[in-house]
């Protein structure tokens, strides 16, 4: 069998990651991004004449953020990742 091409995530399944590589017992987390913002000319074809102006959206940062109440892209850290029994 060949190697998978793409694997995916669905938002509660990268939260849950990030909630277990960062040891966190408790609280509701949510998935964050952070991203950025920029205007440019952007050439839309192969000639010079096809440039255009456009908008560049840069994803900077993905990450988890404590959140107030449960939602679609959170998770309860004690369910997902209960801490060690002595």
């Amino acid at each position: 069998m060949g190697e998978p091409q793409i694997i995916t995530f669905s938002y509660q399944e990268l939260v849950t990651a990030l909630i277990k590589h960062q040891g966190i017992h408790e609280g509701i987390w949510g998935l964050t991004i952070q991203v950025g913002l920029q205007a440019g000319n952007i050439q839309a074809g192969p000639s010079g004449s096809d440039t255009v102006m456009g908008i560049i959206i840069p994803l900077q940062k993905i990450g988890i953020q404590k959140q107030d109440k449960p939602n679609p892209i959170a998770v309860d850290a004690a369910k997902v990742n209960p801490p060690s029994k002595p």
